[in-house]
């Protein structure tokens, strides 16, 4: 198996001055220690507006800068929010190629479209429409970053007339594709579209085998790929905190990942939210005992607790797991200490035979891309007589100037 890192910038409140700019500071070490102990992907998520439980709107900032602090690591998005109001897909396609090249090809590309009123509404984005949105942006972004020129599009959710869309991309047509997936119905749309699925829900390992079996069925059977390259992948998320004593792995780590599920709770599920003024840890603290305690089955406990918890994923199938060990008010140094344990004591053995592993699963899989490739509904190029000619404003003012003179 390989594993991630998962970032939402969570930042409790109360705030004083310096706080955020700690948080993205510890994240930035925390990435580049991850990248020098042999971990294989760091995620950052895009949200807006979602006080507390996510700080990252600018995910594109953040992944630039650990390009530059690593070597290794992929840098995933998990993920660019694509429906076109949030970000044209043009704008997706220079930034997703410029970060791939700063980072020398290292470029994972999560697409998703949130389900959380104050980003959806902050962005006048109905809910109804935030699917057919996802579906077409990624489409398009997709055919932009592989096109030369890309052909324009008129659709129902944004337009373009024909461009060529630069920089490219290292990695060709474009970086593995992702999409985030919360339920089994997401993960078989990700299966028939040829991408990878980012799930971020909480499930345990019999549950994670019947979302694998059902991701690979459909992929063999009923893959047309969106994009102009498959991903077949499975990456799902635990708990992370890790100690040689179980309860102080609890200590450290348990309040984090129980507000993680909190705040996502509040800003998606039950809450009701105030911009600027509603404290959701103040409520988190008055709830805390009513929540269930967190412990090995979640990725929290000894390096022999998480062991036997990686296994129940690696049995099930999983190509990834992603730690989610910045969360709410856990501590830059023992989130430091727990990748370095992690690193000596228990990510070894899944290592070990993991280039093994990926080459029986990329020889099994090899005839079904093909017949997906073969599939795949591709975008008209334009012959050069159908590439129109822009004409510089300059000189169109001229030349009216001079019908005009």
């Amino acid at each position: 198996m390989k594993f991630g890192i998962f970032y939402e910038h969570q930042l409790p409140r109360p705030w004083k001055e310096g706080d955020e700019l700690k948080l993205f500071q510890d994240a930035l070490d925390q990435v580049e220690l991850a990248d020098k102990l042999g971990i294989d992907h760091a995620w950052e998520v895009e949200h807006h507006f979602l006080e507390e439980y996510s700080h990252s709107s600018a995910p594109e900032v953040f992944l630039a800068a650990c390009s530059q602090r690593t070597k290794n690591i992929r840098l995933g998005h998990g993920i660019n929010l694509m429906p076109p109001p949030y970000n044209h897909p043009a704008r997706v396609a220079e930034r997703i190629a410029t970060l791939d090249l700063v980072s020398n090809g290292r470029v994972e590309w999560g697409t998703g479209e949130s389900s959380a009123l104050a980003e959806l509404g902050g962005f006048n984005i109905p809910v109804a429409d935030k699917r057919p949105m996802w579906r077409e942006a990624v489409e398009q972004c997709a055919n932009m970053m592989a096109m030369d020129p890309y052909p324009g599009f008129e659709g129902k959710y944004f337009s373009m007339p024909c461009r060529n869309v630069v920089p490219k991309p290292v990695q060709r047509p474009h970086p593995p594709l992702w999409v985030a997936c919360s339920n089994r119905e997401t993960i078989k749309l990700a299966a028939r579209l040829g991408i990878g699925a980012l799930t971020f829900a909480f499930v345990d390992a019999s549950e994670a085998k019947q979302w694998v079996d059902d991701y690979y069925r459909i992929f063999k059977e009923e893959c047309v790929p969106i994009g102009h390259a498959v991903n077949p992948n499975i990456a799902m998320v635990t708990g992370f905190s890790v100690h040689q004593d179980a309860e102080e792995a609890k200590r450290r780590g348990m309040d984090g990942f129980r507000f993680f599920g909190y705040g996502l709770g509040h800003h998606y599920i039950f809450g009701e939210h105030k911009p600027g003024r509603t404290n959701i840890w103040e409520a988190f603290e008055a709830a805390r005992d009513t929540m269930p305690e967190e412990g090995g089955n979640r990725g929290i406990g000894t390096p022999d607790q998480m062991r036997d918890h990686l296994r129940g994923f690696q049995e099930a199938g999983v190509d990834q797991v992603t730690f989610i060990q910045q969360g709410g008010r856990n501590r830059h140094e023992h989130i430091c200490e727990a990748l370095e344990l992690f690193a000596s004591d228990v990510m070894p053995e899944f290592k070990e035979k993991e280039a093994e592993r990926q080459k029986r699963k990329d020889e099994e899989l090899a005839p079904y891309v093909e017949k997906a490739m073969a599939r795949k509904e591709r975008m008209k190029e334009l012959a050069d007589d159908e590439i129109p000619t822009i004409v510089a404003l300059g000189r169109q003012i001229a030349e009216e100037g001079k019908k005009t003179g």
